[in-house]
């Protein structure tokens, strides 16, 4: 697989943070894990279901020595979202997903959450205007809240686990 990066950008693989003084490419020759800096997702970006299971599986590439207990923060987080998210085709999606992350697919598991953002968009916004409603989100639990009808913004996720998970990305940022 050939990687074709601009001036300055960032390359991660398999943890370690790789970047270019010019314009080149990088020829991978075997499997590895790696993440292009613009499919980065910041911190306070992940602020959605889909978004925040992303995050934790881009720390899995960002920082593969912690991967373990990443991949406990992941398991506990999907397992929180298929709670509380009802919406036909969002389970298929964690089912696809967990399944990548299962057999340490990392990339794949980025694309296919990445893919379905809009999905993600449409159920919170759902959330954020009409409250939560029966038809996509059931009753948020722990520190995973997911809106109620006061018209806030939904946010999920933002335990203990994600702020260990936030303060590693940032070592690498």
């Amino acid at each position: 697989m050939i990687i074709h990066l601009k001036k300055n950008e960032k390359l991660f693989i398999n943890g370690a943070v790789i970047r270019l003084d010019h314009r080149g490419s990088i020829e991978l020759l075997n499997d590895a894990q790696f993440l292009l800096s613009n499919h980065v997702l910041q911190a306070e970006d992940a602020k959605t279901p889909l978004r925040n299971l992303y995050f934790v599986v881009q720390t899995m590439i960002m920082d593969p020595q912690n991967s373990e207990l990443t991949r406990c923060v992941f398991v506990s987080q999907a397992e929180q979202v298929r709670r509380t998210v009802r919406r036909e085709g969002y389970h298929a999606v964690l089912d696809q997903v967990e399944k990548q992350v299962a057999t340490a697919d990392y990339y794949a598991a980025l694309k296919t959450l990445r893919s379905n953002f809009k999905m993600d968009d449409e159920v919170m916004a759902g959330v954020c205007l009409n409250g939560a409603g029966p038809a996509d989100i059931r009753g948020a639990h722990n520190e995973h809240h997911l809106g109620g009808n006061d018209g806030q913004r939904a946010e999920v996720g933002h335990g203990e686990g994600n702020a260990q998970l936030r303060h590693l990305s940032q070592a690498h940022a």
